[in-house]
């Protein structure tokens, strides 16, 4: 009788665990090697975060495949027209700064176009290059308040630059492309952009550039210059090509260029005055020769016309360095003077490091 008893009892707990295992394998399931209770949620939830993980790698994007063209035209019609896109850096009767605007070069001998605005109080100006080059603006052509164009001739005798558009085929809707300067960095990127609105002149451009692009030229597919940039911001105006080429028709081959503020005023005939430097900035240090305690005095000799132009620059003593004597003699041909019956002036030069 004791013994039975044990016996009962064990096959008893055999009986319930097998239930309790049967249970359990029968009312769960293993997801992402976790056990979750079966209900009507899990399926969804695993299909949302598989299906958003599949996608992008197996369907490539449409647009994708559209803008690889433009974008290669761009980069194309960018590196064709940048070259001949400068900054114009103009200078006070005092030699102070007053601007740097953009401009572009229209012609192989150095003509450049910008904005009236650029040139105002303006006695000189030079033209900086994306490769490095400073080219001194010998003076003004032509220019126009009211359209804010101007066009100033650079002391230079081959450089690149770009057509004008003689067909003046714009429409509102036609697309064109903004190209700044490489010197003003990301800002100067050619921007794809829209014609909103035209007439003879006044262009609206849609889209926005920013305030280095006022002076850059606004060109067509082909390269060609439609238009000049007058105004920037989240509005863009432009004027079109055929106000430039008006502005043009006031240039003749016996045009001078010249800085309103160096012409002799006419009337009674006064003492002549001793001529004096109005503009004489000081040489850049070369860069590569910027080595700790290095330094270099020289003199130079400058000729000046009755215009106040630099005719010659001759080195009297060197300083001892080629690269200063380069970055000494490039600077002092731009120097100024008032005018005069042509003047001589020996000028001392010193580098030094600190």
């Amino acid at each position: 009788m004791n013994l039975r008893l044990p016996l009962l009892r064990y096959a008893l707990w055999v009986a319930v665990f097998a239930a309790v295992g049967c249970g359990r394998k029968s009312t769960s399931q293993v997801v992402s090697g976790s056990p979750v209770a079966q209900s009507p949620s899990v399926s969804p939830v695993t299909a949302a975060t598989q299906s958003p993980a599949v996608a992008p790698s197996t369907t490539p994007s449409p647009g994708a495949k559209a803008n690889q063209s433009p974008s290669s035209d761009l980069a194309k019609l960018e590196t064709r027209v940048r070259p001949s896109v400068i900054w114009v850096t103009v200078f006070d009767a005092k030699g102070n700064l007053l601007r740097t605007q953009s401009g572009f070069f229209i012609s192989a001998d150095g003509r450049l176009a910008t904005t009236a605005r650029a040139i105002e109080g303006a006695i000189n100006a030079v033209a900086k290059t994306a490769d490095g080059g400073i080219h001194n603006v010998s003076g003004i052509l032509a220019a126009s308040k009211a359209l804010d164009l101007a066009v100033l001739q650079a002391d230079v005798k081959q450089v690149t630059f770009v057509e004008r558009n003689k067909n003046g085929n714009l429409s509102q809707g036609a697309g064109v492309v903004v190209i700044g300067s490489a010197l003003a960095g990301n800002e100067g990127s050619a921007r794809e952009m829209t014609i909103a609105s035209q007439d003879p002149e006044r262009l609206e451009i849609t889209g926005a550039t920013p305030a280095s692009s006022v002076g850059s030229p606004i060109v067509n597919g082909d390269g060609e210059v439609v238009g000049v940039v007058t105004s920037a911001g989240e509005k863009t105006i432009a004027r079109p090509s055929a106000a430039l080429d008006s502005l043009l028709s006031r240039v003749s081959d016996e045009t001078e260029p010249n800085w309103p503020g160096t012409a002799e005023t006419r009337g009674t005939p006064r003492p002549t005055l001793k001529p004096r430097l109005v503009y004489a900035p000081a040489p850049a240090f070369p860069p590569r020769a910027a080595q700790p305690g290095l330094s270099g005095t020289g003199r130079f000799r400058l000729t000046f016309d009755a215009q106040g132009n630099v005719t010659n620059v001759q080195m009297i003593q060197s300083t001892g360095n080629r690269l200063f004597d380069e970055a000494a003699t490039n600077t002092l041909r731009q120097w100024k003077s008032s005018p005069s019956q042509g003047w001589v002036v020996t000028v001392p030069v010193t580098f030094q490091t600190r």
